[in-house]
């Protein structure tokens, strides 16, 4: 979700050196306090409304009328994340690429929450990559501190009380990758990271 909030902004105003800083810290350290107030300047579902027909998505709903806040709780397939990888790379303007993805290049290895972000396709595949990650339900903060300052996430949030951890991106220039995993209720962060890292390095040797 993070990905459209920025391509949407980018492309409806006028972007100051603020915003910028703001999709800097959304897209590289999954920082969702950004991500909120990108949301609501934009008009929250609105941005969906410009995005999904310019994207060409068709697995993408807004989240619930009684949540319009909650960009988090956006439902996407991962068909449609994969669609948006491709309408960045073969669509989107030039400018609006370079700027998406070379932050996800520089993704941080810890999120503004203070989650390790290195799993995935991070910790499977050798550079060059471009990741976006994703967790939620693992608590408000890590079992763990996270050290260090390399790769990054996009947190949905499903609302159906079960941990979820994907990892999406680019592995050299153009192969796209997206896992999207739901995890067994009280899964650990430690161990769901451990898993989908291992599922994404047999994807990505595919």
């Amino acid at each position: 979700m993070k990905i459209l909030i920025a391509l949407d902004h980018l492309r409806e105003r006028k972007v100051s050196a603020a915003d910028r800083a703001l999709m800097a810290r959304m897209l590289r350290s999954s920082d969702d306090g950004a991500a909120t107030a990108l949301w609501r300047r934009g008009g929250q579902k609105a941005i969906l409304e410009r995005m999904v027909p310019r994207a060409g998505l068709r697995e993408t709903a807004p989240p619930p009328a009684d949540k319009p806040g909650f960009w988090g709780y956006t439902a996407l397939s991962a068909r449609d994340v994969v669609q948006t990888y491709r309408y960045l790379l073969e669509k989107a303007p030039e400018a609006h690429r370079e700027f998406v993805l070379g932050h996800l290049r520089k993704a941080t290895r810890c999120g503004t929450d203070g989650f390790d972000q290195s799993f995935g396709i991070p910790r499977a595949v050798q550079r060059p990559w471009a990741v976006k990650q994703g967790w939620s339900g693992f608590g408000d903060a890590p079992a763990g501190p996270c050290r260090g300052a390399q790769p990054a996430a996009w947190r949905p949030d499903l609302g159906i009380g079960r941990p979820v951890l994907h990892t999406t991106g680019l592995v050299g220039e153009q192969k796209i990758v997206v896992v999207l995993t739901l995890q067994p209720a009280g899964s650990s962060f430690a161990k769901a990271a451990a898993g989908i890292t291992a599922l994404t390095g047999q994807l990505a040797r595919v």
